[in-house]
C-alpha cells in the first residue's frame, strides 16, 4: 500500500546522474555561474560521489529510475526532488520557479510515463511549485513552503488537486540572502519517522512547530555550526534509517541518540557546491 509520507520504505526512487545532468565539463562552466553554484563542480569527482550514493540507495534495496540527459536541461536537474510531487492520485507536475528549470517536469514525466505513472494535476503559471517545497506527513496531512520558490497561485493549485481531504499547512518562509538563492520547507525540516522530525528551529514559524506537534512529532535541532554546511538537509529510507552528508557531526550524534541508522556520502560535487542535499538527490516515488 503506498504510504503518504517522507520517512516511510522507499521502495522506488528516481534519480539522475551527473553524467547525465552536468553532462560534461563545457556545460559545467557555463551555467555554475549563473545558478548560483558555490563553485564549479569536478564531473569525473561527481561521478564518482554520485555512483557511492546511489549504491546507498542499492544497499536499502530501493528500485532506481534512472533519468536521462536532455537539451532543455541544465546542471540544476540532478536535484530530481523539485519537478514533480507524488499523490495517491497520481504524479503533481511542479511549474518551477527558476524559470530555467521549467523543462524539467515535463522532460522526467516522460520517463515516469513509461513506468506506468500518471497525472494527478500539473501547476500553471502564473502558479510556481517546487517539489522541495512540499512534504507528507501523513494520509491527510501536509505542509507546503511560500517563499521565493512557490507562490500563492501554485498553493492554491495544489490545495484544488489534493483535495479537501488532505489538510495543507501554509508555512512562510524566511527571505534568502539573494533573491536566486533557494530556501525551500526542506531546507529546514527532514521528517524521520511518523513522531520525529529534523528540524532548523530559528526558521521554523512557531504555528508550524505547534501544527507538528499537535499531530505527535517531536524535534531533533540542528545547530547554527551545522545548519550552513546543509545539517538539515537528510533523507530517511525508511522510519529512523538516514543518508545524510559527512561532516556533521553534532547533527550525527543526535540523530544516534534518537534512535536513527546513519549512512553518510562525502557530496561535495554534487551537494555542497548546488546546495542540494540527499533529499534534493531523490524523488521518491513509492513508499510503502
Amino acid at each position: 500500500m503506498r504510504e503518504m509520507n517522507e520517512y516511510s520504505k522507499i521502495k522506488e526512487v528516481a534519480i539522475r546522474s551527473p553524467l547525465q545532468g552536468f553532462v560534461s565539463e563545457e556545460k559545467l562552466s557555463r551555467e555554475w555561474e549563473p545558478l548560483r553554484f558555490h563553485a564549479k563542480p569536478h564531473l569525473e569527482k561527481a561521478i564518482v560521489e554520485f555512483n557511492y550514493f546511489r549504491n546507498l540507495l542499492l544497499e536499502e534495496e530501493i528500485e532506481i529510475v534512472d533519468l536521462p540527459s536532455s537539451d532543455l536541461l541544465t546542471i540544476d536537474s540532478i536535484y530530481t526532488r523539485d519537478s514533480i510531487l507524488i499523490s495517491k492520485a497520481g504524479l503533481i507536475l511542479c511549474n518551477m520557479g527558476r524559470e530555467s528549470r521549467t523543462p524539467e517536469a515535463n522532460e522526467n514525466y516522460r520517463t515516469l510515463a513509461k513506468k506506468g505513472y500518471e497525472i494527478a494535476g500539473q501547476i500553471k503559471a502564473p502558479g510556481t511549485l517546487e517539489g522541495g517545497d512540499f512534504i507528507w506527513i501523513d494520509d491527510n496531512h501536509a505542509a507546503v513552503g511560500l517563499g521565493p520558490r512557490t507562490n500563492l497561485d501554485g498553493i492554491e493549485q495544489l490545495k484544488k488537486i489534493l483535495g479537501s481531504e488532505v489538510d495543507l499547512h501554509v508555512v512562510n518562509l524566511p527571505d534568502p540572502e539573494h533573491p536566486d538563492d533557494v530556501l525551500h520547507l526542506m531546507s529546514i525540516i527532514s521528517p524521520l519517522d511518523k513522531d520525529l522530525a529534523l528540524i532548523y528551529k530559528p526558521f521554523m514559524p512557531d504555528t508550524f512547530i505547534s501544527w507538528l506537534s499537535s499531530l505527535g512529532i517531536k524535534f531533533v535541532e540542528v545547530p547554527d555550526a551545522e545548519y550552513l554546511l546543509m545539517g538539515c538537509n537528510v533523507l530517511a529510507t525508511s522510519p529512523r534509517s538516514i543518508i545524510m552528508l559527512e561532516e556533521l557531526p553534532e547533527v550525527s550524534a543526535e540523530l544516534e541518540k534518537a534512535g536513527c541508522k546513519i549512512k553518510s556520502y562525502k557530496g561535495l560535487e554534487i551537494s555542497r557546491k548546488g546546495e542540494g542535499g540527499p533529499t534534493c538527490l531523490t524523488r521518491p516515488l513509492l513508499r510503502i
